[in-house]
């Protein structure tokens, strides 16, 4: 039959999913016991019920699937530790699957040798949650263009004021950080609304829907022309807080702010006193620098702010896609191609 591949479920997954891939890719074999996963408590739970504790012959049962495959099927229990010590105790794994689309940051925190980096391919879920994030970016815009929290204030008092003028996207400029996968979704889908968009890239390269290219450090600069921003970049050295106090300082009164990357992209200290004082007018944040979003954190009550706790991606459909491209990846590796979403492991993204 050929080379086959052995793929540790050390994540939840469902018996469809598992069987999904197995036929999309007949080559592979998803060994599974689901005795050993946590429950999930909501679908595509990639964590499962915290409460989970495996008992020791458990244990070793989860650990001998981990040191017997050829392939991971997520990292074991989200940790980093964890994924250290499966990649140890493993010389044979050749290839690791990370849920997140901004699975290098788990990859860099695990610590590993430039020889297990080397050894071990981790590929990422990007690209699985453009749509749903595109979709969101979309939501943040539209709140901020119609000023949502005003229609709120004014509902809650029961009071109908003077007329007064909304935005519109298809006459404004939004800057998209970052033109990955989720960027460039969110660049078509202004580009439908006939949003002039301006994206960011360290390449410059062309990129559709998007009719003005600038590098990442030029955001001080642009940010005065636009009238919404959309942050869209992973978690790494070369983004942490480069939408910085200085940039937030040049902004267009008003304008509207989205994340949908991560949360240390954005200096989140300078993002406060600019949501107080109305130079961003209103912010639509799905994730944080430090996450949970600690309780005393100023920005839970700006009345200018909507706050979701991570959870644009979720959707019904996430694990299916997940495991499709999964399945995609497993065949590419089997056939000898390039896979999808690989890591940098120099800059873990």
């Amino acid at each position: 039959m050929g080379e086959r591949l052995r793929v540790g479920v050390v994540t939840p997954l469902d018996e469809e999913l598992c069987r999904l891939v197995e036929q999309l890719e007949p080559r592979v074999e998803m060994v599974r016991d689901q005795e050993l996963l946590p429950p999930v408590r909501y679908p595509a739970d990639h964590h499962g019920e915290a409460s989970f504790v495996r008992d020791a012959g458990q244990q070793q049962r989860f650990e001998d699937v981990i040191a017997g495959a050829d392939a991971l099927y997520g990292i074991p229990g989200e940790d980093p530790g964890t994924l250290r010590r499966a990649v140890e105790a493993n010389p044979g794994l050749r290839w690791v699957h990370t849920m997140a689309a901004g699975g290098g940051a788990q990859v860099k925190a695990a610590g590993l040798s430039g020889e297990q980096l080397a050894r071990v391919t981790f590929t990422t879920s990007a690209g699985v949650h453009s749509g749903p994030l595109a979709e969101y970016a979309l939501l943040g815009l539209l709140a901020g263009a119609k000023n949502v929290p005003r229609l709120q204030a004014d509902a809650a008092r029961h009071e109908w004021p003077h007329r007064w003028l909304m935005g519109q996207l298809r006459e404004q400029t939004v800057l998209v950080v970052g033109l990955g996968g989720i960027g460039r979704e969110v660049a078509r889908i202004l580009a439908a609304f006939g949003t002039r968009v301006i994206g960011t890239s360290r390449r410059g390269e062309p990129v559709d829907g998007v009719s003005e290219i600038v590098h990442p450090g030029e955001l001080a600069a642009v940010v005065g022309r636009v009238d919404g921003i959309v942050v869209t970049l992973p978690g790494t050295a070369a983004t942490a807080k480069l939408v910085s106090a200085e940039v937030l300082a040049a902004v267009r009164p008003g304008a509207t702010l989205v994340n949908v990357g991560r949360g240390t992209v954005v200096d989140e200290d300078a993002l406060v006193d600019a949501l107080r004082d109305g130079r961003i007018g209103f912010a639509a944040l799905d994730v944080f620098a430090v996450e949970p979003l600690d309780p005393a954190s100023p920005l839970w009550d700006l009345p200018n702010v909507l706050i979701s706790p991570h959870n644009a991606t979720l959707t019904p459909a996430e694990g299916r896609r997940i495991a499709e491209l999964f399945a995609e990846n497993a065949t590419r590796l089997l056939d000898g191609r390039p896979l999808r979403n690989v890591v940098d492991t120099v800059e873990f993204y």
